[in-house]
């Protein structure tokens, strides 16, 4: 049929067709701007022939797509598009009608979800729509059985109610009833004077569809929490995040995990997060006493006489402020007098017993670090500032390797150029440095990749002009986390290299904190066993003089002068010889 402008097929297949089409994968929030929907509708048609309003039965059909571009919180711009036919007929005169229509229109749609009456998020968003369109009808039509055709294109206005049922973040579902007054049309085909200037041809429409969300967010920081959600914008990129886009806390100490040096344990702000008991401003795992306030320099210990020697070790504690100490605490014996005596010689020995070449007030004989002044509780050896500690535990966040490599990247350069200054200024101290993995994997592999990257590091240090037996390395691989391997972010935290610093000539920092390293390392030492009994040999000498035949030879090089007495008594070397053969048998 000419008139007809799609086939009844078409009509079905249109809404079919844009239902497969695949669901838009991101959520919708306010930067995602725009909706489009697909929809079906039934027509009932109001006229000169009668009203079909509510008659579900004698409704017509009709199937379009909607796009709704967000405005504001409580208004968006609403565009539609459909296609569908109308129908009506009069068995008493003998008349009726079919048309076929599409209808395009835009208007405004005022929501409820706009923050104030409801949740801009709420399950049930009710709205009203205020459009004007325009429509093109192919009309058929029969008037006693004379067929009246007629083409026609017209202005109407639309107004309708809805509610938009939000099933998920990406899709919704909508029903919606509105009415279309054609303006100056003649829908029916009747058009009797009493009509002019009346819309007595109208038509309800009631919809069903369903909507997906479009657009991409906006996320500046990255962190996938929009912009719009987003509490903490701004955040570091690649800082695990909760859903409101703020860093993780998990001990809930107002200080992010990604700064937080006791991330399970809460602390203070001045502290990165450490806990402090005792409030003496050394964090507690620095503490050697939690317990009770002390001073930084001390480690944390308290040191009522200021003599530098803490409490628990001070056995002089009454020590008057100034006063020279060993240290034990207790006061050094003022050196003796200077004698006129003409000699010399016995002058230095008496000021060595109490020298202090740096002033620190440790005398030289106990001092490990007689040229750098420093407090007798540290040995006389200037103490590490607590900031600088801080800077060592945080630099194992910016060592970095290739995966299952010990190749740093560059990125880690920077980190490692600042610890060698760190060795610069602390030249009576050694690093040092100790590799982890996390459990992922062969024990053996990450055991070796653990000492691996630590001996990377170790290197570059090296190239920066630290003398490389001030550089100590460890390798624990997964036998030492510091977090569960059962989540990606815990074994993040366990893939790390450690470094410390501690006096040269003490016990490797990583041991004290560790113990030794497992496996591998003790098993390569063990060569060396054997060369810490040969401070016995000496004793054993007459065992062994059989066995070096080459030594002896040296010492007879005199005999030739001794010669006539030697080889006089012929026997007596026999007689020696004997007791030599009877010891290999033992």
């Amino acid at each position: 049929m000419k008139h007809t402008l799609l086939s009844d097929r078409w009509l079905l297949a249109l809404p079919l067709a844009l239902l497969a089409a695949p669901r838009p994968a991101q959520a919708q929030t306010p930067e995602r701007h725009t909706s489009f929907g697909i929809n079906l509708s039934a027509l009932q048609y109001q006229g000169d022939y009668g009203s079909d309003y509510w008659k579900f039965d004698r409704s017509k059909y009709a199937g379009g797509i909607a796009i709704n571009q967000y405005l504001g919180r409580g208004l968006d711009l609403s565009t539609q598009l459909f296609y569908g036919e109308l129908s009506g007929s009069n068995a008493l005169a003998r008349t009726r009608f079919n048309t076929t229509l599409i209808n395009a229109n835009a208007g405004l749609k005022f929501k409820l979800n706009n923050g104030w009456a409801l949740k801009e998020t709420a399950f049930i968003q009710p709205y009203l729509l205020a459009a004007g369109g325009w429509t093109y009808t192919s009309r058929i039509g029969w008037v006693d059985n004379i067929r009246s055709d007629r083409d026609q294109g017209y202005f109407d206005v639309f107004g309708a109610a809805g509610l938009n049922f939000r099933l998920g973040p990406g899709v919704g579902l909508f029903v919606q009833t509105g009415q279309h007054l054609p303006l100056d049309a003649n829908l029916d085909g009747v058009n009797r004077p009493a009509d002019k200037d009346r819309w007595d041809d109208r038509f309800l429409q009631h919809t069903v569809g369903v909507t997906f969300n479009l657009g991409q967010a906006r996320d500046e920081d990255g962190d996938d929490v929009s912009d719009n959600k987003d509490r903490c914008p701004g955040t570091p990129t690649g800082i695990l995040v909760d859903d409101h886009g703020c860093p993780l806390d998990s001990d809930q100490d107002g200080v992010p995990d990604f700064q937080d040096q006791c991330p399970d344990q809460a602390g203070t702000a001045e502290l990165k997060g450490c806990a402090d008991k005792d409030g003496d401003g050394v964090s507690d795992g620095d503490d050697a006493c939690p317990d009770v306030a002390g001073k930084p320099e001390l480690q944390g210990c308290p040191d009522a006489d200021n003599d530098g020697v803490p409490d628990a070790e001070d056995k002089c504690a009454d020590t008057p402020t100034g006063t020279q100490v060993d240290p034990s605490g207790c006061p050094v014996a003022a050196p003796a007098p200077a004698q006129p005596a003409p000699a010399p010689a016995p002058t230095p020995a008496a000021p060595s017993a109490t020298a202090d070449t740096d002033g620190d007030g440790v005398p030289d004989a106990a001092d490990r670090c007689p040229t750098s002044a420093g407090p007798a509780g540290n040995k006389g050896c200037p103490t590490v500032r607590a900031e600088t500690r801080k800077r060592l535990r945080e630099a194992t966040r910016f060592i970095s390797f290739e995966p299952n490599r010990a190749a740093l990247l560059p990125t880690s350069h920077a980190t490692l150029e600042g610890i060698a200054q760190i060795l610069r200024d602390y030249p009576d101290y050694s690093l040092s440095i100790a590799g982890h993995t996390d459990s992922k994997g062969p024990a053996a592999f990450n055991q070796r990749l653990s000492r691996e990257r630590a001996a990377a590091a170790r290197s570059y240090l090296a190239g920066q002009g630290i003398a490389e037996e001030r550089l100590q390395l460890r390798g624990y691989g997964p036998a030492r986390p510091i977090a569960p391997n059962t989540t990606e972010a815990g074994r993040a935290k366990n893939r790390r290299v450690e470094f410390d610093l501690f006096l040269t000539g003490d016990r490797n920092a990583a041991e004290v904190k560790y113990g030794k390293e497992p496996s591998a390392a003790p098993a390569k030492a063990q060569p060396a066993k054997p060369a810490r009994k040969t401070p016995a040999r000496p004793a054993a000498r007459s065992k062994t003089a059989a066995k070096a035949p080459a030594k002896r030879p040296v010492a007879r090089k005199p005999a030739p002068a001794k010669a006539p007495a030697a080889q006089a008594p012929a026997a007596k070397p026999k007689a020696a010889a004997t007791p030599q053969k009877a010891s290999p048998k033992r």
